[in-house]
């Protein structure tokens, strides 16, 4: 099942069942929200929703909304990890509640992706000393059959030190090559692919609970992700979301298979950034675009400091402003790409000459490195493979 079939099936199952299919808006948040840079959820376009504000499409929304974590960046290049990536989501805004969602998420699963039972796992929230244990979730999951494991923490959903937050119940999937074991806060390879939050509180600026005016449920599923556990790869770099970038990247730079992973994403997702209005600066979302490209220059030019993105073909750049469905040109992209490009070698050129001062001949320690980052924009890693052997 390739990445169209996936979206497809997911949307028109919700559809079926009363859901009105929102617009995924673009990575930059609604007007007035200044709580991020970007979007991280696909909650985060609803929030004035799910506190109470009637939505004109109705109370059982889906969408598939592009999303951009930094959080994760040094994650990235792992089996699962992405800095853009699209989440597949559905809500209930004071409609049905946690258990209905569970259902339809189950049978979505195993019917319509046609995913073995025998390979999932549920984690449930198990309770503390303000909120009790989640009991619907865990009688749903025991009806169908499926193993829990309770947490606590990793079982309570917010999106910061305020507003709306709820326990949620996380499904997993078995990525081993053995039968399942264990559970999934002690084996790896039980990776989580939806979650399933039943939104009931606001926390308050002094750590309290207090009810939302109504009962939620938001969940929300890494399209990429899924879609690689789907295909049976190894990681979301081998299935067909970068297809394209696994057969063009190795002929353009001879790199480990980490590194690669590393450019693709970091490539990808600055072109959806760029995409989406973004211009490198150092500040706000602009900083963001700028860390992104330096990091991905870092390797890059980590064994050969000619290499250049000038190398990376159209192709690349148009096939993801097709995925994401944004209208930029792709040589306007690569203008804003090799501008940045020539701007880093630049200070590169100005850090080499300041790493030949008498204060950086010796060994470097903490407060040279953020003297180097903070001062001049040298990266750790960068100013320590420019230092001499």
């Amino acid at each position: 099942m390739n990445t169209e079939n996936v979206v497809r099936t997911f949307v028109e199952y919700f559809e079926e069942r009363g859901h009105r299919r929102i617009t995924g808006s673009t990575l930059m948040p609604p007007p007035g929200d200044g709580s991020v840079l970007f979007t991280t959820s696909g909650m985060h376009p609803l929030t004035p929703y799910l506190e109470g504000r009637p939505h004109p499409l109705g109370r059982r929304l889906v969408n598939v909304q592009r999303c951009l974590r930094t959080t994760d960046l040094e994650e990235v290049g792992d089996p699962t990890h992405l800095t853009v990536f699209e989440m597949l989501g559905s809500w209930s805004l004071g409609d049905y509640e946690g258990p209905q969602s569970l259902r339809w998420g189950y049978d979505l699963l195993t019917d319509g992706f046609g995913i073995d039972p025998r390979m999932i796992y549920a984690t449930v929230f198990g309770g503390d000393d303000r909120v009790g244990p989640d009991t619907s979730s865990l009688e749903v999951w025991g009806e169908a059959g499926i193993p829990v494991e309770l947490t606590v923490e990793d079982n309570w959903w917010d999106n910061g030190p305020t507003g709306p937050c709820g326990p949620d119940s996380e499904i997993f999937l078995w990525t081993g090559d053995t039968p399942p074991q264990s559970t999934p806060t002690q084996d790896e390879r039980w990776v989580e692919v939806w979650n399933h939050v039943t939104m009931r509180f606001r926390r308050l600026d002094d750590g309290s609970l207090v009810p939302l005016p109504q009962r939620n449920v938001d969940t929300g599923m890494g399209l990429e992700r899924l879609v690689s556990l789907l295909q049976g790869t190894s990681s979301v770099f081998e299935s067909d979301v970068f297809g394209l970038w696994r057969l063009l990247v190795p002929g353009l730079w001879d790199v480990d298979e980490t590194s690669q992973r590393i450019l693709s994403d970091h490539l990808r997702s600055a072109v959806v950034v760029i995409g989406d209005g973004v211009r490198p600066g150092n500040t706000g979302r602009g900083y963001v675009l700028r860390r992104l490209m330096r990091r991905l220059l870092t390797v890059l030019w980590r064994e050969d400091p000619t290499r250049t993105l000038g190398d990376l073909p159209d192709q690349l750049i148009r096939h993801t402003l097709d995925r994401f469905r944004q209208d930029m040109h792709p040589m306007a992209v690569r203008e804003i790409l090799l501008e940045e490009e020539r701007r880093f070698r630049r200070l590169l050129e100005r850090g080499r000459q300041i790493l030949t001062r008498p204060r950086f001949q010796g060994p470097l320690d903490e407060e040279d490195l953020h003297y180097l980052h903070d001062t001049h924009g040298l990266p750790r890693d960068l100013v320590l493979s420019l230092r001499p052997e």
